[in-house]
């Protein structure tokens, strides 16, 4: 699954560090706390993989990190160790101030009690940026490393790649079938590894067992990095006629493209059969086999016959 045997333990006159487990478990005692399923609250509980993820974010003491959903804060106490300023947000009010105190001895650790999807990332650096230490130099340059909660996934994903001002790098917890459907290829390609892949690189770094998450969910996880592109790699101009497009096209995504398409952008069959024509597009294809170039082509034929904004 991508996850290294743990090593066995130093045997010596040092004391044993508490596990993840232990750590967690204490945690929740000390602060009569338990896991939130509402909110999506899974624990991460395994040190390999807390190692994958933060490698996986090359992290240097320059950068800046974006955390959503600390949870505990086991994640942010790694990220703040080996990166530059840590802006963590949390949306639970309890888990925030109770942050605040586990992370004090951190100088380099941020915590906001707000609701991710309502904060501009270029706003809150911004506002952080006077409390950065020298070594900064890029104060508007950021990645984001996160194990998000499952049902705020897809939102948070678009939140980053659509924002104005964009993360270097992702490397995200997410389900397993969301990350493979992320990095899916054509002939299982859907709206959403559209979306993802028109704005970046995605990759799957490890797959993880729900055993390595306290409480475990019912489902396994996997780790998704993903390396955004300066510009997309596709000539599109107007993105938001790019992407209905592309929803039209998705309508009925087991039809073929040409019905879809005329049923998604309520246009004549016989309209679309020749726009796809143009673009070199045999009309019996589906969605999921188009690659993202195809899409980039179908849009500009629809652009130029003024039928993209539709």
């Amino acid at each position: 699954m991508g996850i290294k045997p743990k090593k066995a333990a130093y045997k010596g006159h040092y004391p044993k560090a508490k596990s993840l487990l232990a750590q967690t478990r204490g945690l929740l005692r000390r602060f009569n706390l338990q896991a939130r399923k509402g909110l999506g609250q899974h624990f991460l509980i395994d040190e390999e993989v807390l190692k994958l993820i933060t490698s996986a974010a090359e992290l240097t003491s320059t950068d800046v990190i974006m955390e959503i959903g600390p949870g505990l804060g086991i994640l942010t106490k790694e990220l703040a160790k080996q990166g530059g300023w840590v802006v963590t947000i949390e949306l639970d009010s309890k888990l925030a101030d109770i942050l605040k105190q586990t992370l004090a001895s951190f100088s380099n650790v941020t915590i906001i009690n707000e609701d991710i999807l309502q904060v501009d990332p270029a706003t809150l650096l911004r506002e952080q940026k006077v409390g950065f230490p020298p070594v900064i130099i890029s104060p508007f340059s950021y990645k984001v490393v996160a194990n998000l909660p499952y049902y705020i996934t897809s939102p948070v994903l678009r939140h980053f790649l659509e924002a104005s001002l964009k993360p270097q790098i992702m490397v995200v917890m997410v389900q397993k079938e969301v990350a493979e459907a992320i990095v899916a290829k054509p002939g299982q390609m859907s709206m959403l590894s559209i979306s993802v892949q028109f704005y970046g690189q995605p990759t799957i770094i490890s797959y993880v067992p729900a055993r390595c998450f306290y409480p475990a969910p019912e489902v396994d996880s996997a780790i998704l990095k993903i390396n955004l592109y300066s510009q997309p790699p596709v000539e599109v101009t107007d993105k938001e006629s790019f992407f209905k497009l592309v929803r039209a096209g998705f309508t009925a995504s087991r039809k073929q493209i040409g019905n879809s398409l005329a049923q998604g952008l309520e246009l004549p069959k016989a309209e679309c059969l020749s726009l796809l024509g143009k673009a070199s597009i045999v009309p019996q294809r589906r969605a999921e086999t188009l690659t993202l170039g195809e899409w980039a082509r179908l849009w500009q034929v629809f652009t130029r016959v003024g039928k993209s904004a539709c």
